[in-house]
Formats: structure tokens, C-alpha cells, sequence
């Protein structure tokens, strides 16, 4: 890794070195905080965890090849170098801040309460079409994925397209001072995380944090159509450009023309011209992903067909509505989290299934003192898109169906307390051309459900 040798890290997050001073000129391979991702000549970041001390796999590792480790401990005298630092999670931000600083590569910040993962696909998607693009990896998004994403940058990157989630005021700084995006996009300020940030404003102020740290000239590029966004005015150098469905809109769509499952044509209409695409994706918020990737690509200087390409090339990830087809059915595998917006909007994809719509619905988390009622409004809104058969499974789930059942009290919608239970009665069930909606919050580790339908 390039301006990565052990000096220059010890350096960048103040620690102090101890070892073969000759070892000290030398450049680390790669990064890793997992003793089993450990290869020749990484550095090891040993993490203290709830359950699990990094800091005793560092013999391990230091075996495995590691040229060095990092370490919060005093570790004596060893036969390996380390470097001993104040925090391994602060020393593993400051490394990737100095890291990505070194490297001549542009930016682009992702952030947003929903579609923050599938907007980042559908920008990388675009800029693919003529730069050499990293982007983030799953959901390697917060404090500690953040970096390790950064390390996988090289010289031959072009574009880094980074997304940043976070649950609490203060943490989209830290993020942003890595990061030093050159251009920020905001998806939309929805209901999340309100545990810590309160209300929809509060979730404003934690996102925009973002811009505290991008540089000078970067460009800020907003959904127009959130009422929230809207209101953001000038930034240091920046005007931000907004994208939406209002034809006033600096980036707007027009003939919108849903192909159900199959994903959504329109006419996108951009400053440098116009095009037509299909968005291979469910779901009409799929369009404002692929208005945010058009302008990224136009700040980089795509032309039209290059856009067009590559929002017409991405497709779904596992977990975000992922259409997974049987020789029975249909799963519309969405259940890698879950809020109120994206409740609503995968429910909103459902309804355009085929066959017989199945919903089965977990539990939302982090939605602080108004869970139950948000809950309940979920409810009563799959109960009037007129579902098939809603199954809620959770304990605040039954909320939801208390909301689902003043709508339409009847078979239609049941409530499992447990997943087991709900897994115990699935085969009876799930019909054959069903078309399935699995959706949760991450915690109720709702991919067990995916596997399960698919054995059926």
C-alpha cells in the first residue's frame, strides 16, 4: 500500500514504534481487524470488544505473516514490531484519514435515512461506465467499516464511492473528517435512529454534518422532493443541486412507467440532455437512485449514454429488494433493515406482484418513544395497499397488526410472537405463485426466513 510503511503509521495516528528500526521504511500490504483476514505483511488493528479481545490473537497473527500490529497494551519485548497507541479504533480512523489524504482519488459521500446502500450501487454503477471506481462493501459504513473500506483503495482507483450511516449527532463528523467527500449526496431524512437524534430534524442536523469536512468546491447533490432537504441553502462555495420528479428540479424524471417487479422506465431529464432507462430494480423510489446517480455522473463528466448504461447495468444485492425466484414462488428479499419509509416502500412494490402477495413484517428498531405508534401506522397502511396475507412477526410487530386489523379483521392477517413459530407453520402457509415480501429491522435476522422459503 502506497505512503502505508510502518513509520508513516505510526506517525499518523501517534503511536509509538518498537521493533527492528530497519523494518520501520517498510510499506504493509493491507489492513485487517479480523485475526482470521490476516495475510503476508498486513497490519493487524486489534479491536477490545464486548465478548472478544483482539489483543490476544496478536501472537497468532504476527505468525501468520503480519509484518505488524497495533496495540492498546504495553507488549515488552517481542520478537515483531508494533506500534502502542493511545485507542486502536481512533488509530484505525486516523490511518485511514492520512491514507486516503495521500492518494489522488476523488470522493463521493453517500449518506441518507433510506436507499443509502442502493444509491451508492446504482453512482458506482454510473461512474463505472468510464473510471476505475471503489465503493463500499455491504454495509461497511460506520466508524470501524468506514476504514477498512478505505483500505481497500489503490493507486489504480479513480473514484472512491463511500457510503456513511450513522445513529447519533456527532458521529457523520468523524466520518466526514476521513473522508473529505468531494461530493455529498443525501437520499432523504426519514424516521430513524430517533432513540438519539429525536425527531426528522434532528436526523437533518446529524446527516448535513457531512458538509462540515467536504472540501472547498465540492458539489452537494440533495433529493429535491424531501421537505426536509429542500430547505438547505448555500454551503461554504456550494449551491446545492437538487433531483426529484418536479419538473423544477435541476435533475427530474418524466414518463414513468412501472414494469411491476421487473423495475421501472423513464425519461430522465439532466443538463446536458435527456434519456430513457430502465431501472432493473422495484420500486418507484428506485428513480430518485437513479436522478442522484445521473448527477454524480454529470459532476464527472459522463455523457448521456454512459449514464444511461450504467443505471440500465446494476443489480439488486442480497437483502435490498432482492427478487429471488423459485420453481414455486417469488421472494422479494428487502430484509436487511427496516423503517418506517422503506416499510412503506417495499409494501408499495409488493402490491405489484403477481399471483397471490404475501407480506411477512418484523419488528423496526431505533425508533424511540413512538415505536408503537409507527408500528401501528405500518399496519394499517399493508392492510389498505391490499395485501393477500400479512404475516407480522415480533413483539412490537403486534402493534402492526393491531393497526392491520382496524383496517380488515380477518384471515388475511396474522401474528406470529416468535420467528420460530413463524417458521414452524411457513410450509402451510405459502401457496405456489406466491410473491413474498420479507422485511425486518437487521436484528431480527429475517435472512433465515430467505432460506428457509427456498427450500420449500
Amino acid at each position: 500500500m502506497k505512503n502505508m510503511s510502518l513509520e508513516q503509521i505510526a506517525s499518523a495516528c501517534g503511536g509509538i514504534y518498537s521493533g527492528d528500526a530497519a523494518k520501520k521504511t517498510l510499506e504493509v500490504s493491507g489492513v485487517a481487524i479480523d485475526s482470521r483476514k490476516i495475510e503476508k505483511d498486513y497490519l493487524f488493528v486489534p479491536i477490545a470488544g464486548a465478548r472478544v479481545d483482539g489483543h490476544n490473537f496478536i501472537p497468532q497473527v504476527m505468525e501468520n505473516g503480519a509484518l505488524c500490529t497495533l496495540s492498546q497494551k504495553n507488549l515488552g519485548s517481542v520478537s515483531y514490531p508494533y506500534i502502542l497507541v493511545d485507542s486502536c479504533e481512533q488509530a484505525l480512523k486516523d490511518i485511514a484519514e492520512y491514507y486516503l489524504a495521500s492518494l489522488d482519488i476523488k470522493v463521493v459521500g453517500i449518506t441518507g435515512s433510506v436507499g443509502k446502500t442502493s444509491t451508492k450501487e446504482m453512482i458506482a454503477s454510473v461512474l463505472e461506465q468510464k473510471y476505475n471506481v471503489l465503493k463500499t462493501a455491504g454495509n461497511f459504513n460506520n466508524e470501524i467499516g468506514l476504514p477498512l473500506t478505505i483500505f481497500n483503495i489503490r493507486e489504480e482507483h479513480e473514484i472512491a464511492v463511500l457510503e456513511m450511516g450513522i445513529d447519533s449527532f456527532g458521529e457523520m463528523r468523524r466520518l466526514a473528517k476521513i473522508v473529505r467527500p468531494d461530493i455529498c449526496v443525501i437520499t432523504n431524512i426519514g424516521i430513524c435512529h430517533l432513540e438519539n437524534l429525536i425527531d426528522r430534524d434532528g436526523v437533518l442536523k446529524a446527516k448535513t454534518e457531512m458538509f462540515d469536512f467536504m472540501e472547498e468546491d465540492a458539489a452537494i447533490i440533495l433529493n429535491g422532493d424531501d421537505d426536509k432537504l429542500i430547505t438547505v441553502e448555500k454551503v461554504k462555495k456550494s449551491t446545492p443541486v437538487f433531483f426529484g420528479l418536479s419538473s423544477d428540479r435541476d435533475y427530474y424524471a418524466s414518463d414513468v412507467i412501472s414494469l411491476g417487479l421487473k423495475g421501472t422506465s423513464c425519461t430522465l431529464h439532466l443538463p446536458s440532455g435527456t434519456l430513457t432507462a430502465t431501472i432493473h430494480l422495484p420500486g418507484a423510489h428506485m428513480i430518485y437512485n437513479a436522478l442522484a446517480g445521473a448527477a454524480v455522473g454529470c459532476a464527472f463528466g459522463l455523457t448521456p449514454a454512459e449514464i444511461k448504461a450504467g443505471i440500465e447495468s446494476l443489480v439488486p444485492v442480497s437483502g435490498r429488494n432482492n427478487l429471488i425466484e423459485t420453481d414455486k414462488f417469488t421472494i422479494i428479499d428487502d430484509c436487511y433493515n427496516a423503517n418506517p419509509m422503506s416499510m412503506r416502500a417495499s409494501i408499495d412494490v409488493l402490491s405489484n406482484g403477481l399471483g397471490r402477495t404475501v407480506a411477512i413484517l418484523g419488528d423496526m428498531g431505533e425508533l424511540g418513544e413512538n415505536e408503537k405508534a409507527l408500528h401501528y401506522e405500518i399496519g394499517v397502511y399493508a392492510a389498505e395497499k391490499g395485501i393477500d396475507l400479512i404475516c407480522f412477526v415480533g413483539t412490537l410487530s403486534k402493534e402492526m397488526f393491531n393497526g392491520a386489523e382496524s383496517v380488515s379483521s380477518d384471515s388475511r392477517i396474522q401474528y406470529f410472537e416468535t420467528k420460530e413459530l413463524l417458521l414452524s407453520q411457513i410450509s402451510d402457509i405459502i401457496k405456489k405463485d406466491d410473491t413474498i415480501l420479507v422485511k425486518a429491522s437487521h436484528s431480527m435476522d429475517f435472512p433465515e426466513i430467505v432460506t428457509e422459503l427456498q427450500k420449500i
